[in-house]
C-alpha cells in the first residue's frame, strides 16, 4: 500500500500533472475546452444532425437506412440501389420514416423558399417540421444545415492543416535544434546518392501517380488519402535505397569521408524565406494555379505554409535541451541519434509547440474563412462559414446570413485563443503548485 501511495504521489508531482491542475484553475480556458468539445462533436456528427435523407425508411415494404448508406457512398465503400440513385427524398411516399432533427443538407435547394427567407418571416412550408429555423439563402439552402456542416469543415481545416504543419515543423525543428551547424556529419557518398535518388523518388511517387491521385480525389476523399499514403510509402522506400547503398560504399576512404552539414543555417534561411512572403499572398498564389478547387487542397496548402512557427519554437527549445545531462548520458551510452531525438529530446521540448498549435488552428480557420469569403480555393457548391458570409455581401438585408456564420467564426477562434492562453499559463516553467 505504501508503494502505491508513493507512486501516486510521484505521479501527482509530475510536470504534466501540475500542468493539468494549473489549467483547471483557468475557468475561461476550461469552459472553452468544453465548448470546443461540443463544437467538435457537432461537426463530426453533421451528417446525422442535418440531412435531407431519413434515418430509417420503409418504402413499398422494403427497409432502408439512407443516412448511414449515404455516409458509405460518400466514403466510396458503398453504392445506392437503383431505385434510390436519383430521388428527391422529401417527395417519396413512405410507409414509415424517421427524419433527422434538421431535415435538410447543406446543399439541399428548397426552391419554394429561395431568395432569402428570414427565420422570423413567413415561409412556404407544409408544416413546422420543414421550417428553416435560421432562414435560407438565395438558392433556398437551409442556413442551419450550412452552419452545422460548416462546423465540420472548420474543424477539419484546423486539425488537418495543423497536423501537416506539425509533422513538417517537428522534422525541421528537430534537425535544426538538435544537430545545429556542426553536429550532423554525413559521408560524401550518402549525400551524392540521396541527391540523385531524390528526383527518382519524387517522379515515381508523385509525378507518375498524379493523374491517379487527381481522379481518386474527384470520387472519394478517403480513397485519395489512401493513395497519397501509398505515394509516401513509395517515396520513403526509394529514398531508403541510397542510404542502404551508402553503407558498404562509405568504407572506401574517399567516399566515406564525412562532411559537416550546416543544418541550422539551411533550415533557418528556409524559414526566413517563407516568412518574408505574406502567408495569405503565398496561399493565394498557389491556389490560383490549381485547376480544380478542393477544400482538402486548401488544408494542405495552409499546412505546408504554416509550419515555420512550430519549427522555430522547437529549435529554440532543443538548443537548450541538447546540452542537458540526460542527453549527454544517452549519447555516452551509445544510443543512436534518432532514438535520442525521438525518445528524449523532442518530448521534453514540446511545451511551446503545443501552444503554437492551439493558436495555429485558430489562424487556419480564419484563413480558410477568408479564402471562402473571397470565393478562392473552395468549390462553389461547398458551403462553409466564409462562403455564407460572402453571400451576405450581395444582399445586406439578409442579416441572418451574416450574423450566424460571423458569430460562429468569432466563437471558434476565441475559444482556441483562450485555450492557447490557458496552456501558456499552465505550462509556464515557473509554475507553483
Amino acid at each position: 500500500m505504501a508503494d502505491k501511495k508513493n507512486i501516486r504521489k510521484e505521479e501527482d508531482q509530475s510536470y504534466w500533472a501540475i500542468v493539468r491542475r494549473q489549467f483547471r484553475k483557468n475557468t475561461s480556458a476550461v469552459w472553452s475546452l468544453r465548448v470546443l468539445t461540443f463544437i467538435f462533436i457537432l461537426g463530426m456528427s453533421a451528417d446525422f444532425i442535418a440531412n435531407e435523407k431519413p434515418y430509417y425508411a420503409v418504402i413499398e415494404g422494403k427497409t432502408y437506412f439512407p443516412v448511414f448508406k449515404g455516409v458509405g457512398v460518400d466514403l466510396g465503400v458503398a453504392q445506392w440501389p437503383k431505385e434510390l440513385s436519383n430521388v428527391t427524398w422529401r417527395e417519396l411516399k413512405y410507409d414509415k420514416v424517421v427524419w433527422a432533427p434538421v431535415p435538410y443538407s447543406s446543399t439541399t435547394n428548397d426552391f419554394k423558399n429561395s431568395d432569402y427567407k428570414s427565420p422570423l418571416g413567413e415561409q412556404n412550408i407544409e408544416s413546422g417540421r420543414w421550417r428553416h429555423r435560421l432562414g435560407t439563402d438565395n438558392l433556398g439552402r437551409d442556413v442551419l444545415a450550412g452552419m452545422i456542416h460548416g462546423t465540420r469543415i472548420a474543424m477539419l481545416v484546423g486539425v488537418i492543416s495543423m497536423s501537416i504543419a506539425l509533422v513538417i515543423g517537428l522534422f525541421f525543428g528537430a534537425l535544426s535544434g538538435y544537430f545545429g551547424d556542426n553536429r550532423m556529419k554525413v559521408s560524401r557518398i550518402r549525400i551524392v546518392l540521396n541527391i540523385l535518388f531524390l528526383y527518382f523518388a519524387w517522379f515515381f511517387a508523385f509525378t507518375t501517380r498524379s493523374y491517379l491521385l487527381a481522379d481518386v480525389l474527384k470520387v472519394s476523399f478517403l480513397g485519395f488519402f489512401f493513395q497519397f499514403f501509398i505515394s509516401l510509402l513509395i517515396f520513403g522506400g526509394i529514398m531508403l535505397i541510397p542510404n542502404l547503398l551508402a553503407i558498404p560504399l562509405k568504407k572506401i576512404n574517399f567516399l566515406g569521408k564525412t562532411i559537416e552539414v550546416p543544418v541550422d543555417i539551411l533550415v533557418s534561411r528556409l524559414i526566413e524565406v517563407l516568412e518574408s512572403v505574406p502567408s495569405l499572398l503565398l496561399i493565394l498564389s498557389i491556389v490560383a494555379i490549381i485547376e480544380k478547387p478542393s477544400i482538402f487542397i486548401v488544408m494542405g496548402i495552409i499546412g505546408l505554409t504554416g509550419w515555420t512557427g512550430i519549427a522555430r519554437y522547437l529549435r529554440a527549445e532543443l538548443l537548450k535541451v541538447r546540452s542537458l545531462e540526460y542527453i549527454e548520458a544517452a549519447q555516452a551510452l551509445g544510443f543512436p541519434e534518432w532514438r535520442i531525438i525521438l525518445r528524449h529530446a523532442v518530448p521534453n521540448a514540446l511545451t511551446p509547440v503545443l501552444i503554437s498549435v492551439s493558436f495555429g488552428i485558430a489562424s487556419a480557420i480564419l484563413t480558410e474563412s477568408g479564402l471562402s469569403f473571397l470565393g478562392i480555393g473552395v468549390p462553389p457548391e461547398q458551403v462553409t462559414w466564409g462562403s455564407m458570409l460572402s453571400l451576405a455581401r450581395g444582399y445586406p438585408q439578409a442579416w441572418w446570413i451574416a450574423i450566424f456564420p460571423g458569430f460562429a467564426i468569432f466563437i471558434t477562434v476565441t475559444i482556441f485563443n483562450l485555450i492557447g492562453d490557458g496552456l501558456t499559463e499552465a505550462m509556464d516553467p515557473r509554475l507553483k503548485q
